[in-house]
């Protein structure tokens, strides 16, 4: 059921791309193993960084979502320093199997424009984005300069 899933969310990706989003299998013969990156989106301190991601699939998916992290370093209080993502739509007990690959697509590139400090990975960064909102937007600027580009 997961190939045949993904294969046809692939091909469904390939003709309504997410914007500013690329991806797909690492290579032909693992359908289970994505990579991909997301353009920083415009309305964000993420602007014009690119951020490489990584999709691990189980073969029980779609009854259980994948496993995505960031690879590229990033300051946001939902994404911690392993790439884990904190975000509703990935996690176990809300995940449901009618969610599709774009869906999350989009779940990421919104948490880069609305960050979510009331559910974060990262408390210190969520404290200073909830409190000192200028000096978020600068350090997320250095960051994406510095590791996204």
């Amino acid at each position: 059921m997961a190939l045949r899933r993904l294969q046809a969310e692939l091909a469904d990706l390939n003709k309504n791309p997410v914007e500013n989003v690329s991806v797909g299998p690492v290579d032909d013969s693992n359908v289970l193993h994505w990579r991909g990156q997301i353009i920083g989106p415009n309305n964000s301190p993420f602007k014009g960084g690119i951020f490489k991601i990584d999709l691990q699939f189980n073969t029980d998916y779609p009854f259980k979502p994948p496993k995505v992290k960031f690879l590229t370093k990033i300051y946001h209080p939902n994404i911690d320093d392993e790439g884990a993502i904190c975000v509703a739509l990935l996690k176990n007990d809300q995940w449901k199997p009618a969610t599709r690959i774009n869906q999350v697509l989009r779940a990421l590139v919104t948490l880069l424009e609305q960050p979510n400090p009331d559910d974060p990975l990262m408390t210190d960064i969520a404290e200073i984005y909830s409190t000192d909102q200028a000096r978020f937007q600068k350090t997320a600027k250095e960051y994406t300069k510095k590791f996204a580009t």
